[in-house]
């Protein structure tokens, strides 16, 4: 059985248009296995910034945390178990101000932890989440993918390269404000021509 993970953050809720490409990403998916198991998660809902006690909780050894690191790491644990079981992420991009919104980057701060999802070696850094594969829907007003204003798409592609995830696909509803009908019809097109 196939396990999906859908990652929503956009905060327009369900007028979302990267909401709506993930429901139809999903959609494909479940339609090639309709067995696969979706566990969604909405950063929308709040995800904290990881701070010093943070770092402190989750480089302590879950059978050494005291009650209080417990409750620190308890999300960055349950984000991480999250990851680890996916066979498949399905990650909302939606671009504010040419970056990635900041829940999403607390996400991945909250997931990118050395000796869990990535080590150090000789050579350089090594992911340790292998043989995942990522689509991103990548959605803009203005900004359009891969252009020198877009500082969202290379960001994620290089962060979840980092931690091992390297077979990612980006379903684009990009410059929105210069012709809504054809930046949603271009992404529809993409989630129908998705190997599923």
């Amino acid at each position: 059985m196939t396990n999906i993970l859908r990652i929503d953050a956009s905060i327009k809720g369900e007028a979302a248009v990267s909401r709506r490409l993930t429901g139809r990403i999903v959609e494909r998916l479940l339609t090639a296995d309709p067995a696969a198991h979706v566990v969604s998660r909405d950063l929308a809902d709040g995800i904290p910034q990881i701070d010093g006690r943070w770092l402190g909780a989750v480089f302590t050894p879950a059978e050494a945390r005291s009650a209080e690191q417990t409750a620190a790491a308890a999300l960055a644990d349950e984000i991480l178990a999250e990851v680890k079981a996916a066979d498949v992420l399905v990650i909302a991009l939606p671009v504010y101000n040419f970056g990635a919104p900041a829940q999403l980057k607390s996400w991945i701060d909250h997931l990118a932890r050395r000796g869990e999802t990535f080590v150090y070696t000789e050579t350089g850094p090594v992911g340790l989440l292998k043989g995942k594969r990522a689509i991103v829907a990548f959605t803009s007003d203005g900004t359009l993918m891969g252009s020198a204003a877009d500082h969202a798409s290379g960001w994620l592609r290089h962060v979840l390269g980092f931690i091992g995830i390297t077979d990612i696909e980006f379903v684009a509803a990009d410059g929105i404000v210069f012709g809504p009908e054809a930046a949603l019809a271009r992404a529809e097109a993409a989630v129908e021509a998705l190997a599923a």
